[in-house]
């Protein structure tokens, strides 16, 4: 799938995909909305109100308040790339959010998948 395609789609779309891959390996969706606030700043009512209208996913990124300056400390591989690796800015902030939510899915501590010091 293009990049465009991915930025196209709709964030309630791709949320409801992410809270179910956590959900089946027994996390819930206050943990997802947590690591999205912490990776994105929005607060959790400017999250609610955007799963409610058409909110393009790359927009989301793109107009995020407050993107988490240690998200750059998340390493490791999603789809077979490297987060790190990837050139392009806007879809490495979406894969760091793949990432967070796959070691969310993997059972690790919240505190490392927010990389609390």
């Amino acid at each position: 799938m293009g990049n465009e395609k991915v930025y196209q789609m709709d964030l309630s779309k791709v949320y409801r995909l992410l809270v179910d891959k956590a959900e089946r390996k027994g996390r819930t969706r206050e943990e997802v909305d947590e690591i999205i606030r912490w990776l994105t700043g929005y607060g959790q009512t400017e999250l609610e109100g955007m799963l409610e209208r058409p909110v393009p996913y790359g927009d989301f990124f793109r107009n995020a308040p407050e993107l988490n300056e240690n998200r750059r400390l998340i390493k490791g591989v999603v789809c077979g790339v490297r987060v790190e690796d990837i050139e392009e800015p806007l879809m490495r902030e979406i894969r760091y959010l793949d990432k967070l939510i796959d070691e969310l899915a993997r059972g690790k501590a919240m505190d490392k998948i927010l990389r609390k010091q």
